[in-house]
């Protein structure tokens, strides 16, 4: 498996995913190489972990530059070796163009020091990513391959071409998701030959499967559906208590466009001018987080409206215990774990239809997430009626029991099972 990151050094939803699955694949004894561009030494020792940083690359195998060649779409730049002094590279490049052998081996034997984050240099750093799975291909005994989003798709891409393996991609997100019909070219480019390549596709919802046959141009039966799970489905009972009077209304993800924060305080602003005795909470950051301050600030509910940056740990824990509403008002959500977490705190939830887990939580308030009325009346309903709020805690609650990471792992192994006979 090739992933981007691995709980605890998480952004969200992606590293919750790929550890909810290699803990199902652990369950049902599957040996599982999982490679991330940087390791930090505090990962669960759930599987063969390969810190990509660590693998040395021999640049004087042909395969190893033919794909290097062949991320040109990643637009990499000019130096192909990093860390090369300009005399040191020119023996480089007329080895490739020469095939010559009389160059120090120690050139092409290089490593890649990955920062394993989402920064400028990302377009970088999934091209390396790509090259060192390709080394790791080579070395490493495997049956398949499977990558985790965009970011691991030229990996898998690579990998494959050096082992001959079955690739499965698993599609968490597109760039239509994450960007609206503004898509990133060069990112939507790379998730069409991640797909193209690959020899299944993994979506994690029927949303996000009718993206990628309408916009990506794949075959539907390329495609399978398995949806997300929830890493325990236990009820917690927790002994936070809130330090404020009034009920709490939480939103908790990235401030982004994908997200829908605007619906969220708009709607907030509709139940504040019903009932002063709520306060809302957004938990997150994200590139729209400013706007959405100064949005709260012009419509002088900054009393009632709280910012608290990105949680993590028992602070995301914390907040869900505290919140009497979880509001999930996605754009477009491929799948959205938050709200079975939610759940497992005792919260009811309201979701966006335009979600992937609408498909399989049926005990919860769907609204359309640009109907910031219905959004404010559902709000309104589970503050102030408790019949209607006790009977979504329970049934979303006993609802939890079918949604195990065990039962995903188990749909997964089918499909490689059925992916290695074609």
């Amino acid at each position: 498996m090739f992933g981007w990151e691995f709980p605890p050094h998480i952004s969200g939803g992606l590293g919750t995913a790929c550890y909810g699955l290699v803990k199902g694949m652990e369950h049902h004894q599957q040996k599982i190489i999982f490679v991330v561009p940087k390791l930090w030494g505090d990962e669960d020792p759930l599987a063969d972990f390969v810190n990509a940083s660590d693998v040395s690359v021999d640049y004087r195998e042909r395969r190893f530059r033919d794909i290097w060649k062949n991320l040109t779409y990643l637009e990499v730049s000019s130096f192909l070796v990093p860390y090369l002094g300009p005399e040191e590279f020119q023996k480089f490049t007329d080895l490739s163009l020469h095939d010559k052998t009389d160059v120090d081996d120690s050139i092409f034997s290089d490593k890649f020091e990955f920062s394993g984050t989402y920064g400028k240099d990302l377009i970088m750093e999934v091209s390396r990513y790509a090259l060192v799975a390709g080394q790791i291909a080579k070395d490493k005994e495997h049956d398949i391959i499977h990558a985790h989003d965009w970011l691991a798709f030229p990996a898998g891409i690579a990998a494959k071409r050096i082992s001959g393996k079955p690739l499965i991609v698993h599609v968490h997100a597109t760039e239509f998701d994450r960007s609206g019909e503004t898509v990133n070219t060069q990112v939507f480019e790379i998730e069409k030959s991640g797909m193209e390549e690959a020899d299944h596709i993994i979506a994690v919802s029927q949303l996000t499967k009718n993206i990628i046959v309408s916009k990506y141009g794949i075959a539907a039966d390329k495609v399978t559906v398995i949806h997300n799970a929830v890493l325990d489905t236990s009820i917690i009972k927790s002994t936070i208590e809130k330090k404020v009077p009034e009920k709490i209304v939480t939103f908790l993800g990235r401030i982004t466009y994908q997200k829908g924060p605007e619906y969220f305080i708009e709607a907030a602003n509709k139940v504040l001018q019903r009932d002063e005795n709520v306060r809302f909470v957004m938990a997150g950051s994200g590139d729209l987080l400013n706007r959405m301050i100064l949005r709260v600030a012009e419509l002088r509910i900054g009393t009632k409206f709280h910012f608290t940056g990105f949680l993590k740990g028992n602070d995301v824990d914390e907040m869900y215990a505290m919140s009497d509403v979880y509001v999930m008002p996605s754009v477009s959500e491929p799948f959205g774990i938050s709200p079975l977490e939610a759940v497992r705190h005792n919260t009811p939830v309201i979701i966006s239809k335009q979600s992937g887990v609408a498909e399989v939580l049926n005990n919860a308030i769907k609204i359309d997430f640009w109907d910031i009325d219905a959004m404010a009346d559902a709000i309104f309903a589970l503050l102030h009626y408790e019949g209607i709020s006790k009977m979504f805690r329970d049934m979303g609650s006993a609802e939890l029991k079918k949604l195990k990471w065990e039962h995903v792992a188990a749909k997964v192994i089918t499909l490689y099972q059925q992916t290695l006979k074609n």
